[in-house]
């Protein structure tokens, strides 16, 4: 069976290399193009690229499918049964689609119909959600909107971030795609179901700005950003005109005015929040690294009664 892949970060990555040491023929990788990144702005391939030549596999990097003519008639040359996509960033039209013989799968970081969309696992954990998954998806023009072909759940721990959830269903997701090509290879088919219309929600992408924290909210829900956030875009508030991002706290039962720092101390720096509040645990001034609390205080201090905003 001939599988193209198309993905482009880690989590995608994972994907690949499952799927190749599974023993599948994959006769053509595509990714985006190589970007710049790091201080140097140099040039640097995606995960899945760096996989995919490690691996000794072709590797394509289409600006753009919509309207790509030599880029269509390349995947119809491969005479593929079926490609697998990962998190690949570019909009796949109708006749990319159809270019598999078994069309597209998609590996997909939630439990469908809920959190379709850009940041999935980031949402899911914003929202307080008990648990999120993975859904091997059959492909459609919608915006995940396909059958789903097999779900894989994951019960969310209380203290998971994003970075920790991501790792997880790209373990769950990488084996996932593998068990559902195998049965396509044995039976020539997947059993596919069609997505509930109720439950539907989706995951808008992430901006800085909205990581600002808003210390009026309760101190449950400015938890939960925290974590959704850690590592990107990474919640923040504002400290003598300059950001401070947060990385871990625990919620405390004490009370102030929102934003207010109620004590600082080597055990945690202690802020108000709109209902209880949260101790920070380890958090990052602008222009140093990150620390925790007890290297913080080492070197500065918060007096009590500053506010944040």
């Amino acid at each position: 069976m001939k599988i193209i892949f198309a993905g482009t970060p880690d989590f995608a990555a994972a994907a690949l290399k499952a799927i190749a040491d599974a023993g599948f023929d994959i006769p053509l990788v595509l990714t985006q193009p190589d970007r710049p990144k790091g201080r140097g702005m140099q040039l640097q391939a995606s995960p899945v690229k760096q996989a995919a030549l490690e691996l000794g596999l072709r590797v394509e990097q289409p600006e753009k499918l919509r309207g790509n003519a030599d880029a269509l008639a390349l995947l119809q040359s491969v005479g593929a049964d079926v490609m697998v996509v990962a998190a690949y960033g570019l909009i796949l039209p109708q006749e990319v689609l159809d270019a598999p013989r078994h069309g597209c799968l998609n590996i997909h970081a939630s439990l469908l119909p809920r959190w379709r969309g850009a940041a999935p696992i980031q949402r899911a954990i914003e929202a307080g959600d008990a648990e999120t998954g993975v859904c091997i998806m059959q492909m459609d023009a919608g915006l995940d909107t396909g059958a789903v072909v097999s779900e894989h759940r994951y019960a969310i721990r209380d203290t998971d971030t994003a970075n920790e959830v991501h790792d997880a269903l790209m373990a769950i997701g990488a084996a996932a795609v593998v068990a559902d090509l195998q049965q396509l290879e044995r039976e020539g088919r997947l059993n596919a179901a069609a997505q509930p219309e109720n439950g539907v929600t989706y995951a808008q992408k992430l901006s800085k700005e909205e990581a600002r924290i808003n210390w009026h909210e309760p101190a449950a829900v400015i938890e939960r950003k925290i974590r959704a956030f850690n590592p990107v875009p990474a919640a923040w508030t504002q400290y003598q005109g300059k950001p401070l991002k947060i990385w871990r706290v625990e919620t405390v039962n004490q009370q102030g005015r929102a934003g207010e720092v109620l004590s600082c101390t080597s055990d945690g720096l202690v802020i108000a929040c709109g209902e209880g509040a949260l101790s920070i645990k380890e958090l990052q001034p602008a222009g140093s690294k990150r620390m925790d609390i007890a290297a913080f205080v080492a070197g500065r201090s918060i007096e009590a009664g500053t506010v944040l905003e």
